[in-house]
């Protein structure tokens, strides 16, 4: 006859339940990082703008490609899309099944932390251009353009709310497994 194992102890089963409700959390946070970079991405590379005054030998038109920090927001945006869509998904779903994996989570805490950054270089880099677009340098002889651009202002702004409520979002998942990985050591 086969010797049954005693269960394990109760602090055991607590442990496993909190890393198990952290994962869950872990993954609900990561599904917003996709929508906010998602949003961001479709949101700056749709926008373009022309004024009503123009004519058929001028047109006056704003579009995010004119600006090459532009395309490099939208490129950045979708490359952490893609990353938390195919490679950290996953592995965040992998882990609500396996709360215990610890090599995993330090791979994901590495990519996050990369991720993060090209994250903030492409929110931060769009963010000075849009302020430069809102309110001009007098210094440089910048006039600010927002005042005949209104929609296209407006839009590029609002993308800047996704892309840094994703950044937001990558450095608490980052803190987050390092709490979880700190509590199975």
């Amino acid at each position: 006859m086969k010797r049954e194992e005693p269960p394990p102890p109760i602090q055991e089963y607590k442990e496993l339940s909190v890393s198990r409700g952290i994962s869950i959390l872990d993954l609900i946070l990561r599904i917003l990082a996709i929508f906010g970079t998602l949003g961001s991405a479709v949101a700056m590379g749709t926008t373009d703008e022309t004024l009503p005054f123009s004519t058929q030998s001028v047109i006056f038109q704003a579009q995010y490609d004119d600006i090459p920090t532009f395309r490099f927001f939208v490129i950045a945006n979708g490359i952490v899309c893609g990353y938390v869509a195919i490679i950290s998904l996953p592995l965040a779903i992998y882990h609500i099944i396996r709360a215990t994996s610890a090599k995993s989570r330090a791979l994901l805490t590495f990519l996050d932390t990369i991720m993060v950054t090209v994250l903030t270089a492409g929110a931060s880099a769009a963010a000075a251009i849009v302020y430069i677009a809102h309110k001009g340098n007098s210094s440089a002889n910048w006039a600010a353009i927002c005042q005949q651009y209104q929609t296209f202002c407006v839009r590029i702004t609002g993308s800047l709310i996704g892309s840094f409520a994703a950044v937001f979002i990558l450095i608490l998942l980052i803190s987050l497994t390092g709490l979880i990985l700190s509590r199975q050591h």
